[in-house]
């Protein structure tokens, strides 16, 4: 049985950083692209990161403040979070996906989430 799980979470101030992880089993981990998505409260769940043998990708708003990256030996995959924002606080979520990039829509696998909080 496939299982990602997040860990890493927390309540901060803005400014400070979080590193979130995601450790995965069941699977082949090097054999997968992996992800970190989001959901704030009321909104739709948003990409955040991804991670695979070609390089990465990060979204607009967290590109040059977060890092992902992943340790196959294991089988972790993480999200180095700095000068973290109010606008940052949501449920992150660790996603694979076989072979390529996760997408929202199109992800096989997916964490159950652990909640990040950035007050002002």
């Amino acid at each position: 049985q496939v299982q990602l799980v997040e860990s890493g979470g927390g309540l901060v101030q803005a400014g400070d950083s979080l590193r979130l992880s995601c450790a995965a089993s069941g699977l082949t981990f090097s054999s997968y692209g992996m992800g970190w998505f989001r959901q704030a409260p009321g909104k739709e769940r948003e990409f955040v990161a991804a991670l695979r043998w070609s390089g990465t990708y990060y979204s607009n708003s967290v590109k040059g403040r977060f890092t992902i990256s992943r340790d196959n030996d294991k089988n972790t995959v993480y999200l180095q979070m700095n000068s973290l924002k109010p606008e940052d606080t949501a449920v992150y979520y660790c996603a694979a996906k076989y072979g390529t990039w996760p997408t929202s829509g199109g992800a096989d696998y997916w964490g159950k989430g652990t909640l990040v909080t950035v007050s002002s």
